[in-house]
């Protein structure tokens, strides 16, 4: 018996074969947004505290770099400084005895005459070649060296400096000091000096001089007598 039956339906198609030497690819899953995110941020923010701290270390170097040099500068310049400061503007005095004025002396009692033009001042004043005029208020050391070149039978000889508060205020001793000599023997010249100083505050207006006893008693050569002050 012949089977006549016949259908228009295909027989289905057999699965493909792969060739092992040709590995399956599975694609790995892409992360996901969500953890994406915070990594980015952080990653970020290494880097920009990075750029901070290269940014404040070269700031840092730089400062400290600058500070040197100024400190370096300043101890150069120190010495200098300090040499102005002793040599401008200090307020001082160095005057010397007036070697003319004993022409005109006496047998008698008085202030020393400074020779002004060979003196030195710097912010003090005088008055009547005899006292100086304090001009700042402050703190002065006031000295003085009063030789005598002749002797006083009767008296020790004596040097005072006197402070008055104005030209008309009245006159009180603030320092003294004595030396002696022998006036019996005329034939050998000798010589003895009164050296004083003192540390006096002194205000604006007052007056400083030297006095002595007897003005011909006096060494008026160059250097022997003096008298001075300068301000602290």
């Amino acid at each position: 018996m012949i089977n006549t039956y016949q259908t228009s339906l295909a027989p289905p198609p057999l699965p493909p074969r792969y060739n092992r030497s040709h590995p399956v690819l599975i694609p790995a899953p892409l992360p996901s947004k969500g953890h994406s995110k915070p990594l980015i941020r952080f990653l970020v923010g290494v880097v920009v505290l990075h750029l901070l701290l290269s940014l404040g270390g070269f700031i840092y170097l730089y400062h400290n770099e600058k500070m040197e040099k100024h400190s370096s500068a300043e101890g150069r310049a120190a010495p200098i400084s300090s040499d102005k400061q002793d040599t401008s503007y200090k307020v001082l005095a160095h005057m010397v005895v007036d070697q003319r004025s004993i022409t005109a002396k006496k047998h008698t009692p008085g202030n020393l005459q400074w020779d002004i033009s060979h003196s030195v001042r710097r912010n003090i004043s005088y008055y009547h070649s005899s006292w100086l005029t304090i001009l700042q208020p402050g703190d002065y050391y006031v000295y003085s060296r009063v030789t005598f070149s002749k002797g006083d039978p009767v008296r020790p000889l004596v040097s005072r400096v006197k402070l008055r508060k104005n030209e008309t205020g009245e006159e009180k001793i603030v320092m003294q000091a004595y030396c002696s000599l022998d006036s019996s023997s005329e034939s050998s010249p000798r010589m003895c000096t009164a050296t004083q100083g003192r540390l006096i505050t002194l205000e604006k207006g007052n007056q400083v001089s030297v006095w002595v006893q007897d003005l011909l008693l006096v060494d008026y050569d160059e250097g022997a007598t003096t008298f001075g002050m300068y301000k602290l």
